[in-house]
C-alpha cells in the first residue's frame, strides 16, 4: 500500500474512532490530519536525505560540491550508515579500516564518516587537477591505479562506479563535468590490484 493509501486508511479510522465516541469535531480531525501528511510531504524534495545538513557542511568545509559528496555516498552505501562491504569497508562513504585509521574517523559515525569521506575526495580532487571523474576512480580503485593508467584505469567495476556517480550528482545538482578523460582499452593490464568496495592506501 502506498503512502496516500495508508494515510487515507488512518484517516478513515480515526474519523470512525472519533464518530464512535461522539465527538462533534470528527471531521475536521480528519481533515487536519490529511493536510497535515500532504503538507509534510510536500516540503520534502524528492531527492532529500537524512544526512543532507552534514554533507552540505562537509562539502562547504572542503570545498567540494555537496552534489558530488551526496552522489558518492548513495553509490558506496545507500545513505546506510550501518553498510559494510565483504572487504570491510564501513559507514555512509565506506571507508576501509586503514584509511579511516589515517584519516582519524569512525566510519560507524556517520558525521564522522561523511567528514572523512569529504576529506579524501577534496585529496583526490587536489591530486588530480579537481578532475571528479578522475578523483572518483581513485576513490574507488586507488590513487596509485589512476596514475598509473594516466587516467580512470581499465576495471569495468571503476568505470561504472565513476559513471553512477557523476549520473547521481547531476540529478543531485551538480553540472555535468567536463570529459576530461579516455577510457583505456579493457584488455589494457591493471597496473594495482582494485579493492573492490572500498579504500586502502596500499594502492598509492
Amino acid at each position: 500500500m502506498s503512502v496516500a493509501g495508508i494515510a487515507t486508511r488512518v484517516a478513515a479510522i480515526d474519523s470512525r474512532i472519533q464518530q464512535l465516541r461522539g465527538t462533534p469535531d470528527a471531521a475536521a480531525t480528519t481533515t487536519s490530519f490529511a493536510s497535515a501528511l500532504q503538507t509534510a510531504q510536500a516540503a520534502a524534495p524528492a531527492n532529500a536525505s537524512a544526512y543532507d545538513d552534514q554533507i552540505a557542511t562537509a562539502a562547504a568545509r572542503y570545498g567540494i560540491d555537496p552534489a558530488l559528496l551526496k552522489g558518492l555516498i548513495r553509490q558506496e552505501s545507500n545513505f546506510d550508515p550501518t553498510a559494510t562491504s565483504s572487504a570491510g569497508a564501513r559507514g555512509l562513504t565506506q571507508l576501509m579500516p586503514s584509511t579511516a585509521a589515517a584519516l582519524g574517523v569512525d566510519p560507524s559515525d556517520p558525521a564522522q564518516a561523511i567528514d572523512g569521506g569529504a576529506r579524501y575526495l577534496k585529496e583526490q580532487l587536489d591530486r588530480f587537477g579537481g578532475d571528479p571523474a578522475k578523483a572518483l576512480a581513485a576513490y574507488n580503485a586507488g590513487p596509485g591505479a589512476v596514475t598509473a593508467a594516466g587516467g580512470v584505469p581499465p576495471y569495468a567495476e571503476t568505470q561504472a562506479y565513476v559513471q553512477r556517480v557523476l549520473a547521481y550528482a547531476q540529478q543531485y545538482g551538480m553540472a555535468a563535468p567536463a570529459a576530461t578523460t579516455t577510457a583505456l582499452p579493457a584488455a589494457t593490464t591493471p597496473v594495482l590490484a582494485q579493492v573492490a568496495g572500498g579504500l586502502d592506501y596500499s594502492t598509492i
